[in-house]
């Protein structure tokens, strides 16, 4: 990958930054053109790929810039030129940079609070590209990017703060669920152990209550003479 980069000088016209239309434009002797140059001038635009599309600035900065760009699907670039120059002002940087597939190039040693126009043009095996539609960007004032920059950083440590408040809550509502499920368990397993201590004493009583009736009553620490009067022994007297 080879790159170069020209600077400041003065702009010059170019027959291949002429439209389309002026080329097309009849010719005549009279004019003493040489028509084979003209012919293979056309034929050199028509195999030249087509100037890169949407192209667009990013990333601005006060002294540096990305300018990024398309080029069609069907058409085999093997690098790019970019043309940077001020508003207004003729002078100009040229950067080139062949064998590459890269479709952005980083722009540096901008001005602040100034408005420049770009191109760029496509390279080809065949040649360059017509140059794109011209962008026009204005680079910020670094006091305004500092601004910027701090309240970015104010707006983050706002967001981090909310969302450290959000977690202690989400944290305070956790813990509180917790405390109540474990008073819950602890009561079920109080009554469980309540139910658990009554059921022998139930047994007992059950078992007293049936002993006693089973057993026959007493009177006086003894047994209990029967309530039916014993058979007496019948003397029957016969009479000779």
């Amino acid at each position: 990958m080879s790159r170069s980069h020209t600077q400041n000088y003065t702009q010059e016209p170019s027959a291949r930054s002429f439209p389309a239309s002026l080329l097309a434009l009849p010719l005549s002797p009279a004019c003493g053109c040489d028509f084979a140059s003209v012919k293979a001038l056309l034929s050199l635009l028509a195999d030249s790929p087509s100037a890169p599309v949407n192209v667009t600035v990013k990333h601005l900065k006060a002294n540096s810039a990305v300018v990024t760009w398309d080029v069609l699907e069907d058409e085999v670039v093997i690098g790019f030129a970019i043309s940077q120059q001020k508003k207004d002002v003729r002078m100009l940087r040229f950067i080139q940079e062949v064998n590459t597939t890269t479709r952005s190039c980083a722009l540096w040693d901008l001005e602040e609070d100034t408005e420049y126009i770009v191109h760029v043009q496509s390279i080809s095996i065949q040649g360059q590209s017509p140059a794109s539609e011209p962008v026009l960007f204005k680079t910020p004032r670094e006091a305004e990017k500092l601004a910027s920059k701090n309240k970015d950083e104010v707006t983050m440590k706002e967001m981090a703060k909310k969302n450290q408040q959000l977690r202690a809550g989400e944290i305070l509502i956790i813990v509180v669920v917790l405390f109540m499920w474990a008073g819950v368990i602890a009561l079920f397993c109080r009554q469980y152990d309540i139910i658990k201590d009554n059921e022998p004493n139930n047994s007992k009583e059950k078992v007293k209550s049936a002993s006693e009736n089973s057993t026959p009553e007493h009177q006086s620490g003894g047994l209990l003479r029967s309530k039916f009067p014993k058979n007496k022994p019948s003397v029957n007297i016969i009479e000779a």
